[in-house]
């Protein structure tokens, strides 16, 4: 059993060079201690060059501390560094599929998908999609919404969270 729920839940963020092989030498990393990644985000900054990396885990201090500094000693890591949920705005994108096979299905989705400040952002046939961005914690109420109003999910993928520290200005 890993150090999945071991300690709190941590968010960390790197600013690497955008490489081949990076992605894998920084998971390696996480194997080896024996943390689980609860959710990875990656995608290029305004820097094509550069690639942020946001890693959801949960550990310890100390744990957590050694995964930074060995990430940080890789020569294509830019900056590595933790962050508070307190002192960062955190967000998950969250793209559901849901049945939609009658006026009363799609009247239901949409009704709660407005409530909740969702978007329909495509409607067919038979399916309606719902765009929406927020919390972990909001995302999981979302989904747990349309269960509970008897919705069928067809397909559901979302991101993982992505993080920003507030106030900060490098």
């Amino acid at each position: 059993m890993g150090n999945e729920n071991i300690g709190k839940k941590r968010y960390m963020v790197m600013l690497v060079e955008n490489n081949a092989g990076v992605l894998a030498r920084i998971s390696s990393l996480f194997c080896q201690r024996g943390f689980n990644i609860n959710s990875l985000n990656v995608a290029e900054t305004d820097n094509p060059h550069v690639s942020r990396i946001t890693v959801v885990t949960h550990g310890d201090d100390d744990t957590l501390g050694q995964i930074i500094k060995q990430t940080a000693k890789l020569v294509e890591a830019e900056t590595v560094y933790s962050v508070e949920e307190d002192t960062a705005i955190l967000r998950e994108l969250l793209l559901m599929k849901l049945r939609c096979e009658d006026d009363a299905q799609l009247e239901m989705i949409l009704a709660v998908a407005n409530n909740r400040n969702a978007k329909v952002v495509d409607v067919s046939d038979k399916t309606a999609i719902v765009e929406f961005t927020g919390t972990e914690e909001r995302v999981d109420a979302l989904i747990r919404r349309f269960k509970e109003h008897g919705a069928k999910i067809v397909e559901l993928c979302r991101t993982g969270a992505t993080a920003i520290e507030k106030g900060k200005s490098n």
